[in-house]
């Protein structure tokens, strides 16, 4: 098993940072792609960003490419999210995800190994 814990969340203004980190525990061994998805109420979750387990490789929804920015720690264990130039619409709660499977990032859908418990970001206009 493998446990996820995200961290970061608060209220921000429009066009204001945050930086989201989430650090996982457990079958540290495994090489994991990692990722980050978001809620927003009344929507379904949706793809943000991922990162493959060298951090060789991103994938950003179009939505936040520019201003979003995902990045591993040095001892793979740890993934974080930039996020510059905030907009009310980027509020929700998100979470962190991981998956041996670098697909499994955008067909999540489907299936994927395991999820944080979320961390909420609310973008104040």
């Amino acid at each position: 098993q493998v446990q996820l814990v995200e961290s970061g969340g608060g209220l921000v203004q429009a066009e204001g940072s945050l930086r989201l980190s989430c650090t996982t525990s457990g079958q540290t061994g495994r090489h994991y792609a990692m990722g980050w998805f978001r809620q927003a109420p009344g929507h379904e979750r949706e793809f943000v960003a991922a990162i493959t387990w060298s951090g060789g490789t991103t994938d950003y929804a179009d939505s936040v490419k520019g201003r979003f920015a995902i990045s591993r720690g040095n001892a793979k264990n740890s993934v974080y999210l930039q996020m510059n130039s905030l907009k009310p619409e980027d509020t929700a709660v998100y979470y962190c995800a991981a998956d041996e499977r670098w697909a499994a990032m955008r067909t999540w859908y489907r299936g994927i190994d395991y999820w944080g418990k979320g961390t909420l970001v609310t973008v104040s206009s």
